[in-house]
Parts: structure tokens; C-alpha cells; sequence
């Protein structure tokens, strides 16, 4: 994994990440690049324009790079580059994103502003004088939006009305708190953000009058769009329709093993069964505390059943801020959010939800047993804050893969590049089938686990089965009601982001079981100098890249 000295190739790829960090200036901002805080994208005509001239000129350069020796990591980042560009020149030029989905707006524009408070990494001055700038920017930013989007499905309509409704809180009742609590004495920054709530209310309304009455249905991208983002992005040999009957065979045994097994635990059905979960919770007074504990424990088995070195990677679990507490329900305000890959602050902060102060004892106990053990145990601390992603995205900064350091970055609404995606939801996923081969699980939470995977495989079926144009909208919320475990509005929340966003769905099932093969595979090959810490050390090292590409160099690299 040695780079070797690739001058041409490398020289190519500084301009790549340089275009990349001044299109989109509000990733940059998450992955660490501050250069351009005070910026939003430029997505009018001439805007759209240049970025995608721009793209196919670097692709031209990439193709007529002349030949020079690379390195096994240097050979990955070419393709992914590649990759990352064919499939942008598509969401450039389709109706998915700037030219028909509102959420490019409004997404954009408040967690551009988000972005600057969610962390410390600059003096509160500098990060509100960017805010301003930003602020400044929003109203010609929505602009753009009504001026590229003239239809729009339903569901990503209504999703962008929640978004207003989101960004108007945070900047009214949001920035008034951030004032008192940061002291904050530049008033243009609340001029500024009265100005912003104006554009927002403005672009709400041209969504209730112009584009919610005639919506258009065009949610699927259809199967050679799959097939880009497959070969190109995830780097499967697999078809759509070879993925989508995966899913369904094993969503079929793991139905078959939760109905099996739901009589173990006294109960008539699985939902019986796991609806005990929710009995196992903390105390109002441990509540907070509870995560930190459940993250230690972690950690301990994690060690003493030497799974992997545990880096030391501080993350404090902390309360929702007061500034966010009433936007985030209507954003994609994420609890865990990978920390940015440079100019980071020393300890991460894990939001989570807050047990609000005077709330009657009944609204009390709901709340701890919505967030119980199970809750905290498998989601806030396995899957994302501790040997998930939070170890994964350690691994991740520190990979000589360049584009592999910063693809699984959270941005506005998805990662920083698709490519990310089946090692970041892939190792994220198997890091809970890891822990559970310790003692840290209880076999209620291991059977728990069957229904995890369960939905993992219908997010697949459905993945596949709704930019084929197979499934509508509706019969992915029914599907994922009747086999993924889900009520009717987390279903068609899940279903609406789906459409979204292609190909991320099948991400969980497809990366984490390749993660599955390749480890029966390197121990085959090692026989009895297998180690398991020494797998996935090896394995993480790679960066947020394809599951898939990491296979290949790693089998390549054992056989020779």
C-alpha cells in the first residue's frame, strides 16, 4: 500500500479535490477545508455550466495522463475519480438533483449555515462572519431553485417544505439562542438571518403554489442509471436485478429465523419479542450518562476479545444544542456526524436526544423507553459512535487512499462521495454482527439483530425495485411496513430518501456482507496465521472506499 512516486497522476488529482472543494463549498466545510466557509454553490446556468465543463475537461486530462508506475492505493483513487466524475456529469445533467429536487436548495443553503456552529473549529468571529456571508447568499441561492425547477415529485416537494420550515426555526428562535449563548455582538449576522428567513418563507411558498400543484412522478433514475452507480460507484459485477433478488432470498431466511426463534424469548411473534427490548432502560438521572457507560463497555470487549486496535479518538455524548433543538426534527440533523477529516477539534461531539426538563412522568418513561439499553447499546454506540463508523472514519483520515480519507464525510444530505458508501454503512453494520461474537450483547439484542438485518435487505429490494420504475412510492412504504419493521411514516420517510438517492440503500447489505466473504476468505488463504485484529486493522487501513476494491488488494496482496 506504499504510494510509489506518481507525479502526473498526482498533480492531476490536487486539481481534482481543488474543484471539488470550490463547487462545493459546503462539503468542503464539513470535510475541513475552510476556505470557503463564506461561499454556497453556484448553481445557475453559468454556474451549472463551468462545473460541468470543468468535469469533463479533468476527465479528458485523466484519459490522456501518460503512463507512469502506480501504486495498488494510486490505481484505486484513479478509478474513483473516474467514477466520481461520470456519475456527477449524470446528476448534473438528470432531473434528480439540481433540476428537479428542491432539497438541493434547501438542504444546501441551512446546513451551510449549520456547518459553521455544529463544531469549534475556528473563534465563534470568524465562523459568524462566514455565517454572514453565507446568509447574504441565500436568497439568490433559492432563487436558482425556482428558476431550474419547474416540476418536482410530490414526496421531494414536501421534504423541501420541511426543510423551510426547519431553516426558518433555526433562524429566528435558533440564532436568537446562538446570540445569548456564544454572546455574539455583530448584529448584521441577525440582519443577516432576517433576511435568509425572508428568502426561505419566499421559497416555501413558490413550493406550496407553483410546484405542489402539478407534480411530476419521475422518481425512478431507471436501470442504466443503477448500472453507472453499481459499476462506477460501488464497483459490483452484479446487476440491479442480481442485488434486488439477494435481498429477497436473504430477507426470506431472516424472516424464516425470527419466526423461529420468537418462542425463545415467551413471546407469539417477533414483535412481541422485541418489544421487551424497550423494558431495559436507564434512569432519568443516568439517562445522559448511560451512553458514555455503554460506550466503555464497548470499547472494553472490543479489546479483550482483540477485534481491532482501538484508536484513541475521544467522542463525548452530549444533548442536542438549545440553537438546533427546534429545527433538527424537520432536517437531516444526524446525532452522529463524522468528524471532519482535517483541522478537526480534539474531542467529537455525539448529539443526542435530550430528556427535556418538567415533563410529566407518563412522557418520561415513553421517552426512556424509546431511547432504552438497545437503543443506546446497538445504534449510538456500535453502529455509530464507537466501533462503526467513529473507529471506521479514525481509519479512514489516515488512509494513503486521498479519496478514501474524506468520501464517507456527512454533508447536507448524503456523503461526500458515493463511493464511500458500502465501506462506511457496510463495515458500520457488520461492526454489530463483530461485537455481538463478545460478551456485550444480550440474546434478545443478538435476536434483535435478525431484524436489523431483516430491513437491511428490504432497503436493497427496494433500492433496486424503485429506479427500475417497479415499485411506486407507495409500494415501497408498504413494503417496508409489511418487512422491514417499520410504522407508516418511518416507512415512507425511508422511501422518500430512497428515491433520492439511488444506490444508497443497497449499501448496508451489499458492503457488509462482502466484508463477511472477504474475511472467510483472507482466513482461508492464512490458515493459521489468520488474526483477526490484524484483518481488520488491514482491512480499515484502506479508507472510505469500495468493499469491494479493498478485496481485490487485499486478496491480490496475500496471494503473491
Amino acid at each position: 500500500m506504499l504510494r510509489t512516486q506518481a507525479p502526473l497522476f498526482n498533480n492531476w488529482l490536487d486539481d481534482f479535490f481543488a474543484a471539488y472543494y470550490r463547487r462545493r463549498p459546503v462539503n468542503a466545510t464539513f470535510i475541513g477545508q475552510h476556505v470557503y466557509d463564506h461561499l454556497l454553490p453556484d448553481y445557475s446556468d453559468h454556474g451549472i455550466g463551468d462545473t460541468v465543463a470543468e468535469m469533463e475537461d479533468l476527465l479528458r486530462q485523466l484519459r490522456e495522463l501518460p503512463d507512469e508506475p502506480l501504486s495498488s492505493i494510486e490505481i484505486i483513487d484513479r478509478h474513483l475519480a473516474q467514477g466520481f466524475l461520470e456519475i456527477q456529469l449524470w446528476e448534473y445533467r438528470s432531473n434528480h438533483f439540481q433540476f428537479g429536487n428542491p432539497c438541493s436548495y434547501t438542504g444546501e443553503a441551512i446546513f451551510g449555515i449549520l456547518a459553521l456552529f455544529l463544531t469549534d473549529f475556528a473563534p465563534i468571529s470568524e465562523r459568524v462572519e462566514s455565517a454572514i456571508e453565507r446568509l447574504e447568499a441565500t436568497p439568490n441561492f433559492l432563487r436558482q431553485g425556482v428558476e431550474n425547477i419547474r416540476r418536482s415529485p410530490a414526496a421531494w416537494v414536501e421534504r423541501a417544505i420541511r426543510e423551510c420550515n426547519g431553516a426558518i426555526n433555526f433562524l429566528t428562535e435558533g440564532v436568537d439562542i446562538l446570540i445569548r449563548e456564544y454572546a455574539i455582538t455583530n448584529e448584521r449576522f441577525r440582519r443577516a438571518a432576517d433576511r435568509a428567513t425572508a428568502a426561505f418563507a419566499a421559497f416555501r411558498d413558490y413550493l406550496k403554489s407553483e410546484l405542489r400543484p402539478q407534480p411530476s412522478q419521475n422518481y425512478a433514475c431507471g436501470e442504466e442509471v443503477l448500472d453507472l452507480l453499481m459499476h462506477k460507484g460501488h464497483f459490483l459485477s452484479l446487476s440491479p436485478e442480481e442485488i434486488a433478488t439477494y435481498g429477497q432470498v436473504q430477507l426470506e431466511e431472516a424472516q424464516s429465523e425470527l419466526d423461529q426463534r420468537a418462542t425463545d424469548f415467551n413471546a407469539s411473534s417477533p414483535e412481541e419479542a422485541l418489544s421487551q427490548l424497550n423494558d431495559v432502560h436507564p434512569t432519568a438521572q443516568g439517562y445522559l450518562s448511560r451512553y458514555q457507560e455503554i460506550w466503555e463497555a464497548a470499547r472494553a470487549a472490543c479489546i479483550a476479545y482483540d477485534q481491532l486496535t482501538w484508536p484513541d479518538f475521544p467522542i463525548l455524548y452530549t444533548p442536542i444544542p438549545n440553537w438546533a433543538r427546534k429545527a433538527a426534527a424537520d432536517l437531516y440533523f444526524l446525532y452522529y456526524r463524522a468528524p471532519a477529516a482535517f483541522n478537526r477539534p480534539p474531542i467529537h461531539h455525539y448529539l443526542v436526544p435530550p430528556l427535556e426538563a418538567d415533563l410529566p412522568a407518563a412522557e418520561v418513561e415513553a421517552f426512556l423507553r424509546a431511547n432504552n439499553d438497545s437503543v443506546i447499546k446497538l445504534n449510538h454506540v456500535v453502529h455509530h459512535g464507537g466501533l462503526g463508523h467513529h473507529i471506521q472514519n479514525w481509519h479512514a483520515y489516515r488512509s494513503a487512499s486521498r479519496i478514501g480519507q474524506i468520501a464517507a464525510i456527512d454533508c447536507a444530505s448524503r456523503i461526500a462521495m458515493f463511493c464511500g458508501g458500502t465501506m462506511a454503512e457496510g463495515w458500520a453494520v457488520y461492526a454489530t454482527s463483530l461485537i455481538a461474537e463478545t460478551d456485550f450483547l444480550t440474546p434478545l439484542e443478538q435476536y434483535s439483530e435478525i431484524h436489523s438485518r431483516r430491513r437491511m435487505c428490504a432497503r436493497a429490494i427496494v433500492d433496486v425495485r424503485l429506479h427500475q420504475g417497479r415499485f411506486t412510492l407507495e409500494d415501497a412504504t408498504t413494503f417496508y411496513q409489511q418487512y422491514g419493521g417499520m410504522n407508516k411514516v418511518a416507512a415512507r420517510n425511508e422511501a422518500i430518501k430512497n428515491s433520492m438517492f439511488p444506490g444508497a440503500a443497497m449499501m448496508y447489505l451489499i458492503g457488509c456482507d462482502r466484508i463477511k466473504k472477504l474475511r472467510r476468505e483472507v482466513s482461508s488463504l492464512q490458515g493459521d496465521r489468520f488474526n483477526l485484529r490484524n484483518f481488520h486493522d488491514t482491512f480499515l487501513s484502506y479508507g472510505s472506499i469500495p468493499v469491494e476494491l479493498i478485496a481485490r488488494d487485499m486478496l491480490a496482496l496475500i496471494s503473491h
